[in-house]
């Protein structure tokens, strides 16, 4: 096994040169032990590694600073050269831990090209010769103080049982540190035996990594891989992966790829090596899954990402009607090897099955499946599945989401007539959370289609921040609320929840895109261009990219470009308007407006036979300089609620109608 001594000695920096206070900050329900570099919620540990505990520690002391990423590094590894990937591991643990304070904005908040603050009041809970500490306001701390905290041993400890600090036992104090413990006797001189105890713990340290014992805080699980023989069977590999990378996500010291990263793997055989040298983990789990009538096999293999040795290996024959409990099994031996110490409320989660019924939850993965292919033959088969496991299993408030996730996007992608898809989803997502009111998913559904339906912003914001509160890491629920942020004309904060959004998937086109276009609308231009550019790279056949690409190329007048990416958009996914649309003001900017009206007139024949949504047709009336005939059928839009009127604040295409008082009374009636 080889071993980086530098890391070693950086990650276990005590650095015990002087005395200190023994500090308490609180936080809403955390509190943070600055001698024992522990983090408690309420009065129940958090495992963190102690990097990341000294990370929050700088932060807290100069909350309300934007610290750059060398400013951090800087102060919490004074004495080493790491690499920028190691920060942005201990910030992305942080943010899983802490996840969003009382008013809804995240404990630490990233700033594009800035750095990042603590957000949140603190108070200081001092305790300093046997007094016992009162809550106080706290002032800033001079950055020296938080750097490398040592333990005072001539201090006794306040009386505060619920912060569980280390017990004396024969009069000398156990101090935690990973997987050993090391102790002193008050008694002994504080400068002599500081050296001889740092000498110990490192040495404990270093014989527990060469033991194997080495707390493993990153993994990557590759998509596992279908050996069935079975093409039809692919969701099934695919819904295990996910399963999985969802159960790992709710460990917050365990930093787990988000699906979009890893499933660019899919299909490559690729060295555990290099999938973590490129995602910064330090392990890789693969997977094969194949499934014989009603025998499924899977086998597992955890791979160390820097030597490339097998670290654990295990094969499980099941019934197909134990799938659920092979998947918890799996969960279990995998955390158990990773040598990860669990909270009693993060076991809970672990151990929670949204369904106990095995062909439930195989159609719940099969719908899901179909459903992210963002077609309508495939959207309205995956809501059929949904509903099959909803027959089986009429508590299984996880596919009554995904119900209404399915609906949402028949109105959306599908194009088809709000009045019939939205009901139906907003009936969904009510039943999920009425099964259960924990369940961010729920909440989600619940806020997007309320406000994509009835158009209450204030009902719709409330669930949207619920499900945040639930699942501070759900890339879903970061997005829908950027979303409702951006139309609501909030951009900064939409930015900062899509980039947020981003960084939890960070390889998913759908939020990469949207991602895209809210830069332009923000005054970003070249950004707006690398960013789409980067998307269409993740999936060149997603028309949704093309589309957004058209538009961004529209505005910054490359004329061409954005003809071929419409084009392109609309022979990727015929039955949608949004592409004619954008083609028609590319059409328009270039002086070809009779080709623009022919296909105006296509799309004016469609409706005629089948929905088109008319806030579209709206638009290319707008650009074609015809106000009467654009409100005309905006007004038409808002009979129809059609979904995209959330848009008519926002609509850059629009803004020439503002200052009509007609459009002024739509805004107004819209709750705008």
């Amino acid at each position: 096994m080889s071993l980086d001594l530098d890391l070693i000695y950086s990650d276990f920096n005590f650095t015990m040169v002087k005395p200190c206070h023994y500090k308490i900050y609180e936080f809403e329900k955390f509190r943070l032990d600055t001698v024992h570099l522990m983090l408690y919620c309420g009065s129940e540990e958090i495992p963190l590694a102690p990097k990341a505990v000294e990370t929050l520690l700088v932060l807290v002391e100069r909350r309300g600073e934007i610290l750059s990423k060398d400013e951090l590094m800087e102060t919490i590894w004074t004495d080493s050269i790491v690499e920028e990937s190691n920060l942005a591991k201990y910030l992305h643990v942080l943010r899983n831990t802490l996840g969003n304070s009382q008013n809804g904005k995240p404990f630490i908040e990233t700033f594009r090209r800035r750095g990042y603050r603590f957000n949140g009041d603190v108070r200081l809970v001092p305790a300093r010769n046997g007094e016992n500490g009162t809550a106080d306001s706290l002032s800033v701390i001079k950055p020296a103080e938080s750097l490398h905290l040592a333990a005072d041993v001539s201090r006794s400890f306040p009386d505060r049982p619920e912060i569980a600090s280390p017990p004396l036992q024969n009069g000398r104090m156990e101090i935690p540190s990973g997987s050993q413990r090391w102790s002193w006797s008050p008694e002994g001189s504080w400068f002599g035996g500081a050296g001889v105890i740092a000498a110990v713990a490192v040495l404990a340290f270093t014989y527990s990594y060469f033991m194997g014992h080495r707390q493993i805080d990153s993994i990557a699980v590759m998509p596992f891989v279908n050996e069935s023989g079975d093409a039809e069977l692919e969701y099934l590999s695919d819904g295990m992966t996910e399963t999985l990378i969802e159960s790992l996500s709710k460990i917050p010291s365990l930093g787990v790829q988000a699906r979009s990263s890893i499933f660019r793997y899919k299909g490559k055989d690729t060295d555990a090596r290099t999938v973590a040298s490129e995602l910064g983990v330090q392990a890789v789990l693969y997977g094969r899954v194949a499934q014989r009538g009603d025998d499924l096999r899977f086998s597992a293999e955890l791979v160390d990402g820097k030597t490339g040795n097998r670290l654990w290996a295990q094969t499980y024959n099941r019934r197909t009607s134990n799938l659920i409990a092979l998947q918890g099994d799996v969960t279990r031996d995998l955390v158990s090897k990773l040598s990860i110490k669990l909270s009693g409320s993060t076991e809970q989660k672990l151990v929670k099955n949204y369904t106990e019924n095995a062909e439930a939850y195989r159609l719940f993965i099969k719908g899901r499946f179909s459903i992210r292919k963002l077609t309508q033959p495939e959207i309205e088969a995956g809501i059929s599945y949904m509903e099959r496991a909803i027959d089986i299993d009429s508590s299984y408030a996880l596919a009554y989401a995904g119900i209404s996730e399915g609906y949402r996007a028949l109105a959306i992608a599908g194009e088809m007539p709000p009045g019939e898809v939205l009901p139906k989803a907003k009936a969904a997502a009510q039943k999920a959370v009425v099964i259960d009111d924990m369940l961010a998913e729920g909440h989600s559904a619940l806020g997007f289609t309320i406000f994509f339906q009835e158009w209450n912003w204030p009902e719709a914001e409330k669930h949207l921040l619920r499900a945040l509160e639930l699942d501070p890491n759900n890339s879903t629920a970061h997005f829908s609320y950027g979303h409702f942020l951006g139309n609501m004309g909030r951009r900064e904060e939409a930015l900062a929840e899509f980039d947020r959004a981003r960084e939890l998937e960070p390889y998913d086109p759908y939020i990469n895109a949207f991602g895209a276009t809210l830069r332009l609308n923000t005054g970003q231009p070249e950004e707006a261009v690398n960013r789409i550019r980067a998307t269409i790279d993740l999936d060149p056949n997603f028309y949704f990219s093309h589309m957004i690409a058209g538009g961004i190329y529209r505005v910054g007048k490359m004329n061409d470009e954005s003809l071929a990416e419409f084009r392109l958009a609309k022979s990727l996914s015929p039955d949608q308007t949004w592409s004619d649309v954008g083609l028609i003001g590319t059409l328009i900017q270039i002086g070809k407006a009779d080709e623009a009206r022919a296909i105006l007139k296509q799309m004016l024949d469609r409706s005629k036979t089948r929905f088109v949504p008319p806030f579209n047709i709206a638009l290319v009336y707008a650009q074609l300089g015809e106000p009467d005939k654009a409100l005309e059928w905006l007004e038409r839009s808002y009979q129809q609620r059609d979904p995209r009127m959330t848009f008519l604040k926002v609509e850059p295409r629009l803004k020439n109608l503002r200052d009509d008082p007609r459009f002024q009374d739509l805004m107004q009636r819209v709750g705008f």
